[in-house]
């Protein structure tokens, strides 16, 4: 834009430009479409603040001339700084004239003046508007015009300030000059064919907030040259720059609490909500982190208004300005992610992934439990929960010493193991008879449920420490061989065997061996009758 180095604000505003117009190009959701409306009335707060910070620097010019004296070559930028102003005003209304003529073909509101999310996705009115009525080429005449004319009123008073085109084709935006797609688009294309009402809308609010800008730099530089700048007592405004005025919970927010019009001179004291703020070349330096708040509405977003207070010296004593500034927080949700998210397991290991999306670098988690125990990963939100034996485990969430929320599982017991018989060759079939004397060797073993075992690899290490192997004929027990782990010792059986006896495997106990290495024993009766032929 200008010449002179980007301010913060003047690189955000670029940069939101860009964005808006990239997305332009993309299929957009619903849920899309409701934050480009929700961007839109974001964009139109800042162009509200915007215009009073201009409004009160155009009459702080004339104060200040007049306070100095009316000197000769500082009464002409008083008529500048209007002419600036007028020009501003008029293509801002220009702009906003457009669209509400977009909202009104659109038939974009319903009757309690809420957007309706159909009309936001149509792309066929913006078409007829901007590209078949020839109104986007209008625009884009009265935008680029705008700029060389802010240009000539500074040039007549001896201030030399140059400004970019503001509306562009494609070839003259750097993330569209090398797209092959994109780049042969002229401004009418790139923005308005083919694009959703609701992108558009915001485009728009984007576009004035550029007009707005390019005042701002122009009434900056009048300013600057006149020289020593005086507060007239009866004229001051306390004002809130914020990053952002919507903010998620657990986050900074970060923004200037300043005198719309400052002085090197002057030492104000600043407090936010009661809190003194420091100040630095006149401005005061906000950040603090947002506590969640204790509702929200159906956007998930919560109204919030943050108490600024100024004292600073004014005709010889300290004067008090307030301010009141308007800013939303934004809900945090906790996701989850766990292959066993639905339901932990008593007494295990249950890898969990906790994380708030919406707090994104700033995550500084911290957890809290009930009925259970919580082991923090390497990773930020990695846990390992370690519920009781029964009920509910609640696990709360905070970040940075802010509490997020809660989050609440069912406490599932742990699946008994399937008592399965093996020999040298693999699983026997007990429904089929096996051929005398009967197994070479026997290994009775505990099989997890499938499931447990693939999501709870370290808790489903089972085995048989209890029970016996009989052998029976004519249902009249013989031999018997007292089961003390995997493998049985079951030769003298084997030696007594012939065709017609039963050898009965009775389980009555299974031992899990669990992530610590800790020894859980339960009572699991279970029989197995294998024949022998």
């Amino acid at each position: 834009m200008a010449g002179a180095k980007e301010t913060p604000r003047q690189r955000m505003i670029g940069m939101m430009y860009l964005v808006l117009t990239a997305l332009l190009a993309l299929q957009v959701s619903n849920q899309i479409l409701q934050k480009f409306v929700l961007l839109n009335d974001g964009l139109e707060r800042t162009s509200r603040n915007f215009i009073e910070k201009n409004e009160f620097t155009v009459s702080s010019i004339a104060n200040t001339v007049e306070q100095q004296g009316n000197n000769e070559r500082d009464v002409p930028k008083v008529a500048a700084a209007q002419e600036v102003r007028k020009a501003s005003a008029e293509v801002y209304s220009y702009l906003e004239g457009l669209k509400q003529e977009l909202i009104t073909e659109s038939n974009a509101k319903d009757d309690q003046g809420m957007y309706k999310t159909s009309a936001l996705k149509n792309v066929d009115v913006p078409g007829q508007i901007f590209n078949n009525q020839r109104k986007g080429f209008e625009m884009q005449d009265r935008l680029n015009a705008y700029p060389d004319e802010i240009s000539s009123i500074l040039a007549s008073i001896g201030i030399e300030l140059q400004f970019g085109d503001i509306a562009k084709d494609a070839k003259d935006i750097e993330i569209f000059k090398n797209d092959s797609e994109a780049r042969n688009k002229n401004f009418v294309n790139l923005n308005f064919v083919k694009s959703p009402v609701g992108a558009v809308m915001a485009l728009i609010s984007q576009y004035q907030n550029e007009v707005l800008n390019i005042e701002g730099e122009a009434l900056s530089a009048i300013t600057g040259s006149i020289g020593t700048f005086y507060f007239k007592s009866d004229v001051f405004k306390a004002s809130v720059a914020a990053n952002s005025n919507v903010v998620a919970a657990g986050t900074k927010f970060e923004g200037n609490l300043f005198i719309a019009s400052s002085s090197s001179s002057a030492q104000p004291k600043m407090a936010v909500n009661g809190r003194e703020v420091p100040v630095v070349d006149g401005f005061g330096e906000i950040s603090f982190t947002v506590p969640p708040a204790s509702q929200y509405d159906d956007r998930g977003l919560a109204r919030q208004v943050l108490k600024g207070e100024i004292t600073v010296n004014i005709a010889g004593k300290d004067s008090v300005l307030n301010v009141d500034y308007e800013y939303f927080v934004a809900q945090p949700v906790i996701r989850v992610t766990s292959e066993v998210v639905n339901q932990l397991y008593a007494d295990c290991a249950n890898d969990l992934m906790i994380d708030v999306p919406a707090l994104g670098n700033n995550y500084a988690p911290d957890f809290s439990i009930t009925n259970g125990n919580i082991i923090k990963g390497q990773r930020p939100g990695q846990v390992t929960v370690i519920p009781g034996a029964s009920g509910k485990v609640t696990i709360g969430v905070s970040s940075g010493g802010n509490k997020i929320g809660n989050v609440d599982y069912d406490i599932k017991p742990v699946p008994a193991p399937t008592i399965r018989a093996f020999d040298g060759r693999g699983q026997i079939d007990v429904s089929v008879a096996y051929p005398a004397p009967g197994p070479a060797s026997l290994a009775v073993r505990a099989v997890p449920e499938p499931t447990f075992a693939r999501t709870m690899a370290r808790d489903s290490n089972f085995e048989v420490t209890g029970g016996e192997v009989i052998l029976l004929r004519n249902e009249v027990p013989r031999e018997r061989v007292a089961i003390s782990g995997e493998n049985v010792a079951i030769r003298n059986l084997l030696a007594a065997a012939r065709s017609g006896d039963n050898l009965v495997i009775r389980v009555t106990e299974v031992t899990r061996t669990n992530f610590r290495g800790n020894k859980i024993r339960n009572n699991q009766p279970e029989v197995i009758r294998i024949a022998i032929k």
